[in-house]
């Protein structure tokens, strides 16, 4: 017996490697020492900081893959990984640097990690983050034929004054519209689906002409270059949270100083026609929803109450609606005035 007699194919392998070879070589930056396929990658330090901080994060998609994998749309899911880790590092005011990625799969399927790793690519050239490395471990009897799944680790840097750890009393937060519902409260999303009976394939009138697979398939909002075009062109952010799994509730409270809370304002946003449907058709009370995803706002910053507007306007002009919806005010890090 072999290697290839155990479900491995080590051919394939390599073949997978050179296929993905230049879609990595597009996202290099001027940093990045040596090639794909070494042991580690090497990355120098960006020159012009006087005390640089290195910002990680790690993430992955959950279980979103199955719908890419029931419908074998694969293109779009590396744009998810990348974005759930360099949306976390960002709310330091972090630039990302480069990014590693992990994919399992019980049988290599070239062609679906092909599509997944351009994606992967696709997102690391649109916020200037080197594809630096990543590893495939085909692990047959652990993972089912066709399944795979995918992590992320992304690295960046900031200005050691620039981190975000200012909030003050009477700042207001403004909050940037998701695309959808991006990569948290996949469970409930394919419980829900399930229970009815739907296909992924299958069109739902009232939510317009696209399959539900490709409606929930829609990628993360990446946040990176509008949110660092913000701070470079010197608008006062006291602080960010990316809106991921536990929603507002969880994720907003994350930015505050002790003895802080957020009083948010009901209906200051409307919530997309999306997660009305969801709600209905799974019979979720409002507190659920809340805590599972992230009702149209995907990204919140913090900011002074006379900066509100100027912030709105920069934000508009990047094509990202946004909205005023909440002030910190003193308390024990709670998020006030959501639906119960």
């Amino acid at each position: 017996m072999d290697y290839r007699d155990a479900g491995v194919d080590v051919q394939a392998g390599r073949d997978f490697v050179q296929q993905i070879r230049g879609l990595v070589a597009k996202t290099l930056r001027p940093e990045v020492l040596g090639g794909l396929g070494g042991f580690a990658g090497y990355f120098e330090l960006p020159s012009g900081y006087q005390q640089p901080v290195l910002v990680s994060g790690t993430d992955g998609v959950g279980t979103k893959l199955k719908i890419a994998q029931a419908i074998g749309q694969h293109q779009t899911i590396g744009i998810d990984l990348v974005a759930m880790c360099v949306n976390d590092v960002l709310t330091c005011g972090a630039k990302p640097l480069f990014f590693l990625d992990y994919l399992a799969t019980g049988k290599l399927d070239p062609q679906a990690l092909v599509d997944v790793v351009a994606g992967i690519a696709c997102a690391c050239q649109a916020v200037g983050c080197a594809l630096l490395g990543g590893e495939t471990a085909e692990m047959p009897g652990f993972y089912q034929p066709g399944d795979y799944d995918l992590a992320g680790f992304c690295v960046g840097i900031v200005e050691k004054e620039r981190l975000m750890v200012k909030v003050n009393l009477g700042d207001v937060v403004i909050g940037l519209a998701s695309s959808g519902v991006h990569s948290n409260g996949f469970s409930l999303v394919r419980r829900i689906i399930e229970s009815k009976g739907w296909a992924w394939t299958e069109q739902i009138p009232a939510l317009g002409e696209q399959s539900l697979g490709e409606i929930f398939l829609t990628p993360t909002q990446l946040y990176v270059a509008p949110v660092q075009a913000a701070l470079n062109a010197g608008l006062d952010i006291h602080g960010m949270a990316h809106i991921t799994g536990g929603g507002l509730p969880e994720n907003l409270p994350r930015c505050l100083s002790p003895g802080q809370s957020i009083a948010i304002e009901p209906g200051a946003w409307e919530v997309p026609k999306l997660f009305e449907w969801l709600q209905i058709q799974g019979s979720v009370s409002s507190a659920a929803m809340y805590e599972t995803f992230n009702m149209g706002i995907g990204y919140c910053l913090i900011v002074p109450r006379e900066q509100a507007l100027i912030t709105q306007e920069f934000f508009q002009a990047q094509g990202l609606k946004n909205y005023v919806m909440g002030t910190v005010m003193p308390g024990d890090g709670e998020l006030l005035g959501l639906p119960t």
